[in-house]
Parts: C-alpha cells; structure tokens; sequence
C-alpha cells in the first residue's frame, strides 16, 4: 500500500516496520497544528496498512520531539479559536487515543530530545527504547504553565509518584539512562545501537501471532481500569472472540505442536507458523 506524502511527516517502510519519522528537524521536531494533522492522517493510514507490521515512532536529526511549537501552536492560534479547536483535538487524537489503541505494536525509538507534549506519545506506545544521551524533560513549569494535554495524566501510568512531581516541579532534565532506570523506557542504548537494537525488538515482535499481539495489549491497556469482575468477563469474551477471528487458530496450532508433536516449548519459543502467515 502506497502511503501518501506529508508535510511534516516522512514514512519509510522496511521489510515489516515502518518508520513514521516526526520531520521538523529544524525545529527539533516541535509539534505544530500542520504536524497534528499529518500524524493523524498517517497513523489512520498506516492502521490499515498490509506491509505495516510494526509500527516505529521517531524523529529527524538529533531530537524525537520538543513537545508542542509555542510560537505556532500556542501563541499562533491564540485568536483563532477555530484552529486551536482543530489543532487540540488532532493532537490529542493522534497522541493518545489513536497511538494508544493502534492495532499492531508500537515502538518509541527516542533519538534526542523528549520534552513536555512529547511524554504523551511516548507513553501511548507499547514499548520504549531510548538512547542514553537522549535529553527528557517536564519543563512547563519553566515557562508557566503545567504538563497539560493529558501528560499528567499518562504520568501518572508511567512514572512513580515520587519521581513524577520532582520532575513535573523542578522542570529538571534527566537523560535515557535515567528514564531507563524510572521504567518510563524499557531500555536505553549507546546512540549508535538504537536503530540496531530497536529492530531486534521489532523483529521478535514479528515473529508473533498478530491477532494474538493485538488481542494481548488490548486486554492489558482496558483491564487496567476494571474491577476484577469487569476484568473477569471481559476477558472471557475477549479469548471466546479471539478464537473465533484468528485465521491462524493460534491456539489450537500451539497446543497441537506442544501436547502433540513435541516440536517446541511455550516457555522458550513461539510456535512455528506458516510461512504464507509468518
């Protein structure tokens, strides 16, 4: 499928993964109403998208994102209540809601800079990896304001209490080695292994049943807002539905390969797929 060009967005696909590389580098990837827009229009492309396997969010040059463009997103819609209409609601769209619930894994390949807006993306993907000398920061404070736009919110699924309001109050940078250590990222990696070891990532995620890897992050995410009851059903009805859908009947080919022919082990393989599938 051929994906459409963008302003403020470049998507490179490769073998399973695509790329979809935040484009204002001049700007240190800063999120401007146009950068909303293509985002979003991207991301509903790449939903759907049959080469798309994976999904890599990342940035151009030396940063992953500056957070919001103060002079284009805020200042430059103060008096346009329209377009700061138009433009909240496509950031938070892409940002979260979207990004969140995207039907195939996602990868936050932080690459530089991570400040304020950025957190909501970052927390939004599945998986995180960053590189050690990346620069992550909180600094509204610094400028009047407080982590708005839903990153207070996401803070508070991502980071420990403690740590959330040093960072949110002090405006204090820390680097990818500290944002390792908090758990905001799964890992971070000398620079020059990122793409490297962001692949390998990919790739084991590819080697994956997929309807099983959507149904497996969709229960996590929605479980956690449930009560065990709620949690207890939803689940039930998630594996019945599973079941039914999956054109790989995972399930049945796992356990046949397992109990049957004694071809592998759930605890240290996946089960061999089909090539036409794999």
């Amino acid at each position: 499928m051929e994906t459409k060009e963008f302003k403020t967005v470049k998507v490179e696909k490769d073998d399973g993964i695509t790329w979809c590389i935040l484009n204002r580098p001049e700007k240190r990837n800063a999120m401007n109403p146009q950068l909303h827009y293509d985002m979003l229009d991207a991301l509903t492309e790449l939903e759907v998208d049959k080469d798309t396997k994976v999904l890599v969010i990342t940035g151009a040059g030396p940063s992953w994102c500056a957070g919001q463009d103060l002079r284009e997103y805020f200042r430059g819609t103060d008096n346009n209540p329209l377009e700061r209409r138009k433009a909240s609601w496509a950031s938070q769209e892409w940002r979260w809601r979207r990004l969140f619930t995207f039907p195939k894994p996602t990868i936050a390949m932080v690459n530089g800079f991570c400040f304020g807006g950025a957190f909501t993306p970052l927390i939004a993907c599945d998986f995180a990896i960053a590189a050690e000398d990346a620069i992550f920061g909180l600094s509204e404070i610094n400028w009047g304001i407080f982590p708005g736009g839903l990153v207070s919110r996401v803070l508070a699924d991502a980071m420990c209490y403690r740590d959330a309001m040093y960072y949110i109050m002090t405006g204090d940078p820390f680097d990818g080695k500290k944002a390792s250590e908090m758990r905001l990222v799964n890992y971070a990696v000398p620079k020059e292994k990122l793409r490297e070891e962001t692949v390998k990532l990919a790739k084991k995620l590819m080697e994956k049943n997929p309807q099983v890897l959507r149904a497996a992050k969709e229960v996590y995410k929605y479980c956690r807002t449930m009560d065990y009851a709620q949690a207890e059903d939803y689940m039930s009805a998630k594996g019945v539905a599973l079941r039914a859908t999956d054109p790989e009947k995972g399930r049945e080919e796992g356990m046949k390969q397992f109990l049957d022919e004694k071809t592998y082990r759930p605890g240290l393989g996946n089960y061999k797929r089909a090539a036409k599938q794999a």
